[in-house]
């Protein structure tokens, strides 16, 4: 039997994070993939460092994750491609408006300043191809986003670098605790550790369920487009306050389109299947905000798996059931900018038995109390 200091199941960015953290703190480590690192969610998401529009309790840990992500090259040794390009965030009519104008100065009162309100003006400057139906916006301007399959892999080389024993193409079939000790097992091999990482994903509900844990994960499968090659004309991210939509555009001039539009996902077999349709609703959302792509072609499609929690919060922290289990899962499709300081927050509360950071708010309990 494989043994370490601590399993984590799942090597996307949470896992390998956390897998970085805990060895550069004396731990031994076992990383357990059940496809290949970043296959389903971590590596094929738009790659979107954003604090903007963060749910109240998750901005301490997004604010801390992006100056992790300031110095991410070094980290990890090698090339995330971040690119502190700013994000935006639009109002398409004077509801909206308001809508941003009153989270900006709920903001202030809180004691943060990083999403500034401007003006129709000051966004076409940031973003001259808009529609002149967009009257203005929020700003952050520190954020931005990185390349995420070449980030996730960056991450994985580094953990085994530092020694991390890793076993992808092992899906876990069953976890049990014997004399203090967890032991995992996949198919063909088994591992034994006394502390346990749930870092599964869209998997993560069904291995919490065999640690007595409940958290409704709601596999998803976003698609992400990418289109034709366009001259440069644009430099932050956009999202929409009203409407589902990511929109960037690539340093080789590709622009690459998500945003809350999903495949149709059959998750027993991990089928994706494309909406039409849904893109059809993608690509009108895009003309409309960007005339100037009304004839741009799209290229090509991917899809990723991953996990939603209804209340589009992660779980972060211990098991309720379970001693010397911790979760981090159902990042809901905004957890790529939060990897680097979950694998933190999770190295702390394994080593140092708390979190630097507030958590509360994420604790599986709140699902297990309803």
């Amino acid at each position: 039997m494989n043994s370490a200091d601590v399993i984590i199941i799942g090597a996307g960015i949470h896992g390998c994070s956390t897998a970085l953290h805990l060895l550069k703190r004396g731990k031994t480590v076992l990383l357990i993939e059940k496809d290949t690192a970043g296959r389903r969610a971590s590596g094929v998401n738009a790659g979107g460092v954003r604090r903007l529009g963060r749910a109240l309790p998750e901005i301490p840990l997004s604010l801390a994750s992006l100056e992790l992500w300031y110095r991410i090259d070094s980290l990890v040794d090698g090339d995330c491609r971040f690119t502190p390009c700013g994000q935006v965030m639009i109002a398409e009519n004077d509801e909206e408006m308001r809508q941003l104008e009153k989270r900006a100065e709920l903001l202030k009162s809180l004691g943060y300043a990083h999403e500034e309100v401007i003006d129709q003006k000051e966004l076409r400057r940031l973003v001259p191809g808009v529609s002149d139906h967009c009257i203005g916006a929020l700003y952050c301007r520190r954020d931005g986003a990185a390349e995420p399959y070449p980030t996730v892999y960056a991450f994985f080389k580094k953990v085994k670098q530092l020694g991390a024993m890793v076993y992808e193409n092992q899906p876990v079939i069953d976890l049990k605790r014997t004399r203090g000790v967890w032991e995992v097992y996949s198919d063909s091999a088994s591992f034994e550790a006394p502390v346990v990482v749930n870092c599964a994903g869209a998997w993560a509900g069904k291995i919490a369920e065999k640690l007595g844990d409940t958290a409704p994960v709601m596999p998803r499968a976003p698609v992400l487009s990418v289109t034709a090659r366009v001259p440069k004309f644009l430099g932050p991210v956009v999202v929409l306050t009203g409407r589902k939509l990511s929109f960037k555009q690539t340093q080789s001039g590709t622009v690459i389109i998500g945003g809350g539009h999903p495949g149709k996902l059959e998750f027993e077999t991990e089928t994706v299947v494309i909406d039409f349709e849904k893109l059809q609703t993608m690509a009108q959302i895009v003309q409309d905000i960007f005339p100037l792509m009304k004839d741009v072609p799209i290229v090509r499609f991917w899809p990723g798996i991953e996990g939603d929690l209804p209340d589009r919060m992660p779980v972060i922290g211990p098991s309720q059931n379970a001693p010397d289990v911790y979760h981090a899962f159902g990042f809901s499709g905004h957890g790529f900018q939060l990897g680097p300081i979950v694998g933190q927050i999770m190295a702390e509360l394994i080593i140092d038995g708390r979190s630097s950071l507030p958590i509360d708010d994420f604790k599986i309990e709140r699902f297990m109390q309803q």
